[in-house]
């Protein structure tokens, strides 16, 4: 006897549960390791990542149930970033390892049903992804940490090279300096990050071809009124700031080397500080007719001369452009202050090249470049949202966090973290982990050294 019509209640107490078919038992199986694998990462990296986001990404066509499911997928892709030099078989093999823990049997060794569900993955779906993370570090910074109460954003180049494949020369044709078959692709990208907190907010792709001043444009969209930009003097041109204030955007460049300063003309706020006009200038060259409309005639700018005297180091002077004019509520001393904290751009960049393995992309199409990268942004995104909680929570300087060793503690502590029997064992491990990162600061002298070994290597 199987069931009764009268006492349905007791039947799974009586007679225990109905059989379910090897579909069923594969589904839950299926689940349960998706969730094992979320856990790895997701049990560190909670609520910032919602499952509904991951498990369903558009496809634009109905696609059947797969091995590798779009979260499992994405979980083995970002394990993969956050470890440098990992290849696709060691995906694989983390993905083998979960199906055992489900009491699954494992997928095949061979890396060819990830690396084509990787390529079914929409981009659209990975930058999706990636605004959500962005925005909700942004959403999270202390006001304290704030310049005078605003958002101080920097923006910056720099250069990644990927494998030497017909399609990535295509793309991103290797410096023309270098012979046919003696170099690699180089793709350009120029950068837009919070001074704040170091999010990576958004990245603009091009070949060596295109001037870094003009994929600056592309970011614009990214840039809301109120807040101020933060550059070196390639980026310091007419048309860039006259759109910039359009946006209500304000702005804090050096000045390009080839416009001549002179500090006995203008209006005169103090000592090294004065105000000025710039007109109008003809079209440049990449500059559409009707952008160029739309610049006004004339821009009134304030000019600062900044000295910089260190210690067994020659004497550099800076000349400072920017759109702060009042001098009452924006001092000479904390514009200077400001514009030289911009050396962590160039942190920002090591910890995401460097720590991170951004500098030398792996894939060997374009399309797969594009998603490697935006998976590199997500993963330092991540890694920042974690910084600022260790901050926020143990009561520690944000800038004395280390990346490093925040990314490096993320591998060490995911698995036991997983492992964890209860919630309330994964909350305590958790907490460790925070501990443990707030116990290794970056001292203060080292953060000295850093800055100033960046001033001499880029002149700042």
């Amino acid at each position: 006897m199987n069931s009764t019509s009268f006492f349905p209640g007791f039947h799974n107490l009586l007679f225990g549960r109905p059989p379910i078919s090897q579909r069923e038992a594969f589904e839950r199986q299926r689940a349960k390791l998706g969730a094992s694998s979320i856990e790895a990462l997701q049990g560190i990296f909670s609520g910032r990542l919602p499952m509904d986001l991951l498990c369903k990404p558009d496809y634009g066509t109905k696609i059947r149930e797969r091995i590798f499911s779009p979260a499992i997928l994405f979980w083995a892709f970002l394990s993969q970033v956050l470890s440098p030099g990992s290849a696709c078989r060691e995906a694989v093999s983390k993905v083998q390892a979960f199906f055992k823990l489900a009491d699954q049997s494992p997928p095949a060794g061979e890396t060819g049903a990830y690396c084509q569900a990787r390529s079914r993955v929409p981009l659209k779906h990975l930058e999706k992804v990636h605004r959500h993370v962005r925005d909700g570090v942004e959403a999270s910074a202390p006001r304290e940490l704030l310049w005078k109460g605003r958002m101080a954003r920097v923006v910056d180049g720099t250069a990644v090279s990927m494998p030497d494949t017909p399609e990535n020369q295509k793309a991103y044709p290797q410096p023309s300096g270098q012979k046919p078959g003696c170099g690699f692709p180089v793709m350009r990208l120029v950068a837009l990050f919070s001074l704040t907190t170091g999010t990576l907010l958004e990245v603009v792709r091009g070949t060596l071809h295109q001037a870094e001043t003009l994929l600056l444009k592309q970011l614009w969209q990214c840039l809301a009124a109120g807040k101020i930009l933060l550059g070196d003097r390639g980026f310091c041109s007419f048309g860039n700031i006259a759109s910039l204030l359009v946006k209500k955007v304000d702005v804090l460049f050096r000045n390009h080397q080839r416009r001549p300063s002179d500090f006995r003309v203008g209006k005169r706020l103090g000592k090294n500080d004065h105000l000025i006009v710039w007109r109008k200038p003809r079209c440049p060259k990449g500059v559409s007719k009707e952008d160029y409309a739309t610049w006004p005639e004339s821009l009134i700018l304030r000019e600062i001369k900044v000295v910089i005297c260190v210690p067994g180091m020659r004497t550099r002077t800076l000349i400072l452009i920017t759109s702060l004019l009042d001098a009452d509520l924006y001092s000479l001393a904390e514009i200077s202050d400001l514009y030289l904290r911009r050396w962590k751009v160039e942190l920002f960049f090591d910890d995401i090249k460097t720590s991170m393995g951004m500098d030398i992309l792996r894939c060997k199409t374009p399309t797969m470049i594009h998603k490697e990268l935006t998976m590199h942004l997500i993963a330092y995104n991540l890694i920042r949202s974690l910084m600022l909680d260790v901050a926020s929570i143990k009561h520690v300087a944000l800038g004395q966090v280390s990346f490093k060793g925040t990314a490096d503690r993320v591998r060490q502590w995911s698995w036991p973290i997983a492992m964890a029997p209860t919630r309330k064992k994964r909350k305590e491990l958790i907490d460790s982990l925070l501990d443990s990162i707030a116990g290794d600061l970056v001292p203060d002298d080292v953060i000295s050294q850093r800055k100033e070994e960046k001033e001499v290597r880029n002149g700042l």
